[in-house]
């Protein structure tokens, strides 16, 4: 009896000790913590947690103490008895000082950051759920160090360091979504990914076209959608998933959106949509009244007519809707392949270009329609990843991606019957294949090949409104043209001592481009354009650390941009009375940049960051005055307009600085401030130089935030620079109906600030809500070089629901 009453025991004591799981989240957000280790203080058993943040720890039990740690995180160590106190639930904080982080925009490969010598931000999934973004655009502006520019609501460009629209780069995950249409204005392909299935969000600052290739020169933003997640071999199947419905009341946005990761052993699935509706959005009550609507046109009993705006703060119209869908499936057989498939789909609405239809002639508004067609974006991407431990790589990468994408312009003439019709469609394949090799202890190598290929569509027709006709009309780009990349690269790493890294970088690039114009409708002196070009780039770069705390980065490197489609065969109106005209004698303009850096760090509670950079553009390509068979100006839609055409006509520059603070103070309380200062110019025709016409005011952010078991708030500040009428860009100073009128009637961008706050609560482990006021004080301001009024004051509201 009493050896039976001892089986027992010992077999209770056993099973005790089997199948123990350890969940690690998040403090705050209470999000699970995937891929922590956890660990004996003998180094002797470890473990790490799957997606949804469990790790076995059985194998842990009788070792004296069990640590559990992830960068980013503060460290943590218990025994086994206070974890069971603790129920076996683990919850860690964030480390906002730290200068630890692992980047993949430098090279396509995790690194750690201490050995870049470049500057790269990070948008943590953290930040993201707190300011609770409408777009991917919004979502890199709510990190204080993007300026982000709209000409209607449904827009957004990035604006880096004096570069924007086809002079900085947009990557999904890690596919270039720059295409051969890509403009030197604004643009807003950005709104086509979709911020709540978004994994993590990197911004490269400064030129990264040793990596990325053409138009990598102002900076890359790398977009990483949600990765299938696996089950643990040990652990039946992985499900998790999140739910969001939100409310925003300054355009009565409505937004829903699922996702759901379905993990067995070897393979997985993720599935994510998203709908939005934004009604007219409403601006702010303390501003100029140069920005009120007080009228709009609208078509009624077959006539143009004037309406009278009942709210002049309200734009009519400005609304519109958008759907974005996902699906992901990964295979990985073993642990030395991995192998993924991801569908993306996004498409808009029609939606109107607001800066277009605010426009006058002579007193009376100069449009009835200006608006966009659906913005269609799809990609089909096939990624291969392979380890292995000796050959020429230790690991290597092969993606093969299709991409399409369609976009319209319709415009009519107020009381005109003729409604243009331009609408463009591009086809895109490219294949990437990458390498890491580990050449020694200290040595690595990153080197690649990569392959693009671009066909564009482009049709034109006149539409006549009350009598239905159509007719053909010239077409905003040649139709059935091309623009090809080819292009090697090499990049190589040295971890010279534990405190000094050295990392450079060549890349060579060739580029093609064929178009053949219709001269049916333009009497072009050409027929065909032919451009066969390469480039070489370059950069070098050291991190110095000569303590933990403090780290100095010195930096130089080359970008480029090769003349694409839009540059050499567009037809389109720049502004009214300006025609642009293609011209076949392109070739690539050049970035060359410096910049040094320095993070320090004082007692883990206060963290200092500035950066400072100079930018030098060679045979920038700009647009200027041109000829068309001599003449200076053309008939273009049924207006005299002067002749444009892009140009290798300038030289500019541009310099300054990033700035960051951030103080941890007792009781949960903590300081965040950001500040960025861009200074530039550009060569004009007669040699003079003006302002840089993409280099936006100083702005910033400053956060008061509170922290505090569940609960998470900020109050913070946004604020902008002013920029005179002396001071305003040639180019922008014609825009006089997107700006306020100084004193003496002069066009120009008044400096302006908001003040806000934000509360993220978690009810639950798997319930969250978010609640904020944006622009509290309701002012009416329009950040600079924008065609639509910001919003006034804003309530905003999410739950989410996660599983």
């Amino acid at each position: 009896m009493k050896s039976i009453f001892t089986i027992l025991c010992f077999s209770l004591m056993l099973f005790s000790g089997m199948g123990q799981t350890l969940t690690v989240r998040e403090k705050i957000t209470r999000q699970p913590l995937e891929l922590v280790t956890v660990y004996t203080g003998d180094l002797q058993y470890s473990a790490l947690t799957d997606a949804k943040g469990r790790a076995d720890i059985s194998a842990l039990r009788n070792g004296d103490s069990i640590h559990v740690r992830i960068i980013g995180y503060e460290p943590e160590a218990f025994t086994f008895k206070e974890l069971e106190e603790m129920k076996f639930a683990v919850y860690l904080n964030q480390i906002q000082l730290s200068l630890d982080e692992v980047v993949v925009a430098a090279s396509r490969w995790e690194q750690e950051k201490r050995n870049v010598p470049n500057r790269i931000v990070s948008i943590r999934p953290s930040e993201v759920s707190l300011q609770n973004p409408q777009t991917a655009a919004d979502l890199l502006g709510s990190s204080g160090e993007v300026f982000i520019q709209k000409s209607q609501l449904g827009g957004g460009s990035p604006m880096i360091r004096g570069f924007s629209a086809n002079r900085v780069l947009i990557t999904v995950d890690g596919v270039r979504m720059n295409n051969a249409i890509f403009r030197s204005g604004n643009i807003q392909n950005v709104i086509s990914l979709d911020p709540f299935a978004l994994e993590r969000t990197e911004v490269f600052f400064g030129p990264g076209s040793v990596i990325y290739g053409s138009d990598a020169m102002g900076g890359v933003m790398g977009f990483y959608t949600l990765t299938p997640k696996l089950s643990l071999p040990d652990k039946g199947p992985l499900i998790k998933g999140n739910a969001l419905a939100r409310y925003s009341s300054a355009n009565e946005e409505k937004t829903g959106h699922f996702d759901i990761n379905i993990g067995l052993k070897k393979w997985a699935f993720v599935t994510g949509a998203t709908f939005s509706d934004f009604g007219d959005l409403t601006m702010g009550s303390d501003g100029p009244s140069t920005y009120l609507r007080p009228e709009y046109a609208a078509r009624i009993d077959g006539k143009d007519t004037v309406l009278i705006n009942k709210d002049p703060a309200k734009q009519v119209p400005t609304g519109y809707n958008q759907y974005n869908l996902m699906q992901k499936i990964r295979f990985m057989p073993n642990a030395t392949w991995d192998i993924q498939y991801g569908f993306h789909y996004s498409a808009t609405s029609d939606y109107s270009r607001y800066d277009r239809l605010i426009r006058y002639k002579k007193d009376k508004l100069r449009s009835a329609e200006w608006y966009y067609g659906p913005q269609i974006w799809m990609m089909n991407v096939f990624n291969i990843i392979h380890s292995a431990d000796k050959g020429l790589f230790n690991a290597m990468s092969f993606t093969v991606a299709q991409q399409y994408f369609k976009e319209s312009r319709h415009d009519r003439d107020f009381g005109k019957p003729d409604l243009t019709h331009r609408t463009e469609t591009v086809d895109v394949w490219s294949a990437n294949l990458d390498f890491e090799k580990d050449l020694a202890e200290k040595h690595h190598l990153f080197y690649g090949i990569e392959l693009l290929l671009n066909t564009v569509g482009s049709s034109g027709e006149t539409e006549n409104i009350e009598n239905g006709l159509i007719l053909p009309d010239a077409s905003r780009y040649p139709d059935g043209s091309n623009w090809n990349s080819y292009a090697a690269y090499v990049s190589y790493k040295n971890l010279i001592t534990e405190k000094l890294t050295l990392q450079t970088g060549l890349r060579y690039n060739q580029v093609a481009l064929r178009a053949d114009f219709d001269t049916t409708y333009y009497p072009f002196p050409f027929t065909k354009a032919d451009i066969n070009t390469g480039a070489l780039n370059g950069s070098a770069g050291i991190a110095y650390r000569p303590e933990e705390s403090f780290q100095v980065n010195l930096n130089f490197s080359t970008g480029f941009r090769a003349p694409n489609i839009d540059d050499v065969g567009k037809v389109f109106e720049s502004e009214p009375g300006a025609a642009v005209v293609p011209n076949p004698d392109l070739k690539p303009e050049y970035a060359y940049n410096w910049e040094l850096g320095f993070m320090k760090t004082f007692a883990e509670r206060v963290k200092l960051d500035l950066t400072g950079y100079y930018t030098i553009l060679k045979d920038a390509l700009v647009r200027r005055d041109y000829t068309l068979n001599g003449l200076d100006s053309i008939m273009y839609d049924g207006e005299m307009s002067k002749v444009q055409a892009i140009q290798n006509a300038a030289e500019a520059y541009v310099w300054g600085i990033h700035a960051g603070l951030e103080v941890k103070f007792p009781a949960g309380f903590g300081l965040l401030s950001k500040f960025n200062y861009q200074q530039g110019e550009e060569e004009l025709d007669d040699g003079t130089k003006a302002p840089l016409r993409h280099a936006p005011p100083w702005f910033g952010s400053t956060h008061l935030t509170y922290t505090r078991s569940r609960l998470k708030a900020d109050f913070y500040g946004l604020y902008n620079g002013e920029v005179r009428a002396a001071d305003m860009p040639p180019s922008e100073s014609e825009k006089d109906y997107m700006y306020a009128l100084d004193a003496e009637g002069k066009p120009y961008s008044p400096g302006w600030y908001t003040l806000n706050i934000k509360v993220i609560y978690e009810l639950t482990d798997y319930l969250m809500i978010t609640a904020g006021l944006e622009n509290i004080t309701g002012q009416r301001y329009r950040p600079y070089s924008s065609g639509i009024t910001a919003p006034g004051r804003n309530f905003i509201a999410s739950v989410k629901y996660r599983f």
